[in-house]
């Protein structure tokens, strides 16, 4: 989530954050980390895959969408469009996003019922 070098400390970007990344082995992972992972799987791998991301965390699925919108916010004041243009990226595709994980199904729920 973070790197350090030469005496300086910064939080690790979308582009930053690795491919592998699995939500249900990281048990500690901050909003900020799945907000990240979430837009690094929109802008590598589209929609669907951002949103089988989003099916495998769905009880951070508001908390991260918000924190996008603020985050565009706050890029946009600074004058950072690029950092802006991700966050605004995943804001506009986020029903997108939605229908991708309901598609993937929650991972770890019940489809069906066997009666």
């Amino acid at each position: 989530m973070v790197a350090s070098s030469a005496g300086s400390l910064r939080l690790l970007r979308w582009m930053d954050m690795p491919r592998d990344w699995n939500p249900a082995t990281d048990t500690r992972t901050p909003i900020w980390e799945a907000l990240h992972q979430l837009i690094r799987a929109l802008n590598q791998d589209g929609e669907s895959s951002a949103g089988a991301l989003l099916a495998r965390m769905p009880s951070r699925a508001e908390p991260m969408r918000a924190l996008a919108y603020r985050l565009y916010t706050l890029c946009e004041r600074k004058g950072w469009a690029e950092d802006a243009r991700a966050y605004n990226e995943l804001v506009t595709s986020w029903s997108g996003i939605e229908q991708a994980a309901a598609d993937a199904g929650i991972v770890g729920s019940q489809a069906q019922l066997d009666i």
